[in-house]
């Protein structure tokens, strides 16, 4: 009966370990249920044992050192002197169990004692806790059978290779129980690790989100004060000019108001500009090559400068790389109406196998890169073409015009 319950005490544990291991992040109940569920097999075998057997056993004492043993797994000791006279207290009562007292199944106590080492120590500390108890185990093991403290009598080559089986199992299961609770303590210290890493990234994301957030407030804060700021103060002065001459000279007045009149017409536009730089979609409800036509058409209206466009596309880009192509030649159009004073606009889009090129070329007054290259629209461009890792060539200089080539991958396109 003795080689029996420790037969099917390893199988229950085996059984709860292999669930263990699908279950990783499960461990620490599983754990515990694995202890509750030896000593509960201890308690219910030295019952049977007292009913059963005609050995002396104390029944009540073992049952109290038992529930001593199970209280002592609610403790959990933090320093390392609290750690060794918890762990010995554990051995001598153990000890005590099994030699003094004869309490059956001595093997499965030792089991509880390396699952409750695993979770107490570490590194070394827990290695030679778990060789110690090994030891302990086969040790009480060879008390019994050397001692024939057995329910059924045996042979002397039975009780040889009752105690080699035995102590093989345990051995085995030990090993096989350190190897499973350390995997799975590593496991969840890199799921902590994982945890902490990913609360570090969204923090990270989220100053990037914020720092964007102030670029794009400070970029529409210079917008506001260059374009419509400028163009209010010039309705005030044109204002108050007109309302002076209206009685003295009445055509000087009417030419104010004219003028009023078209500036209040390009302020407009620059306003549905802005707000269209900051609509999330801009191609909402409409495909790539109809906004680059609204686009095209909106400034020669504004400019008198029909730009010469080159589509060559052959597939059907992504939303996002099409929403990309979109802001460029929107943002290179924008700086060369303001800025650029050019006559000419030349906009080719190319396709090959590996990536799609955008270049935007006008023969501008140019600008000095070295001290334009930070600017909020070309930063802009630099930051949504390296997002899909592409590549913003820039070349330009005073009275030179400008070309900007941008060259996006195509990893991701549909054919």
């Amino acid at each position: 009966m003795f080689n029996i319950l420790g037969w099917r005490t390893f199988a229950i544990a085996t059984v709860i370990m292999s669930q263990a291991s699908e279950s990783q992040s499960s461990l620490l109940p599983l754990l515990a249920n694995l202890e509750s569920l030896l000593l509960g097999i201890v308690a219910i075998a030295q019952i049977i044992v007292t009913l059963f057997s005609s050995l002396p056993n104390l029944l009540f004492i073992n049952l109290l050192g038992l529930g001593c043993f199970t209280a002592l797994g609610r403790i959990k000791p933090h320093q390392t002197f609290s750690k060794l006279m918890y762990t010995l207290i554990e051995f001598c009562l153990i000890f005590y169990l099994a030699i003094v007292s004869n309490i059956a199944l001595p093997t499965a106590l030792f089991v509880v004692l390396v699952i409750r080492n695993c979770l107490l120590w570490e590194g070394g500390y827990r290695n030679w806790v778990t060789i110690l108890s090994l030891f302990g185990a086969i040790g009480t093991l060879t008390h019994k059978l050397s001692n024939e403290i057995l329910l059924f009598n045996f042979h002397s080559e039975q009780i040889v290779l009752s105690w080699i089986a035995l102590s093989i199992t345990f051995s085995l299961g030990i090993l096989f129980l350190q190897l499973l609770v350390d995997a799975g303590l590593k496991e969840q210290q890199r799921q902590k690790e994982l945890a902490i890493a990913n609360t570090r990234l969204r923090q990270y994301a989220l100053r990037v989100e914020e720092l964007a957030t102030v670029q794009e407030r400070n970029r529409i804060a210079r917008d506001i004060h260059d374009s419509l700021g400028h163009s209010l103060t010039v309705f005030g002065i044109h204002l108050e000019g007109a309302l002076r001459l209206l009685k003295s000279d009445p055509a000087q007045a009417e030419e104010l108001l004219l003028e009023i009149k078209q500036l209040n017409t390009t302020t407009l536009r620059e306003v549905r500009e802005s707000v269209s730089a900051l609509r999330s979609d801009p191609l909402q409800e409409k495909n790539l090559e109809e906004a680059i036509a609204i686009l095209i058409t909106d400034f020669h209206k504004s400019t008198g400068v029909l730009p010469a466009l080159d589509n060559q596309l052959k597939a059907t880009l992504s939303h996002d790389r099409n929403i990309v192509i979109y802001r460029i030649l929107q943002e290179s159009l924008t700086n060369v109406r303001k800025y650029a004073a050019a006559t000419t606009v030349n906009i080719v889009i190319a396709q090959s196998i590996q990536d799609v090129q955008i270049t935007i070329e006008d023969n501008g007054q140019g600008f000095d890169l070295s001290q334009n290259a930070t600017g909020f629209g070309l930063q802009g461009m630099r930051e949504r073409v390296l997002a899909l890792m592409g590549q913003l060539e820039i070349f330009t200089a005073p009275n030179q015009g400008c070309r900007i080539i941008a060259t996006l991958p195509l990893s991701e396109h549909i054919g």
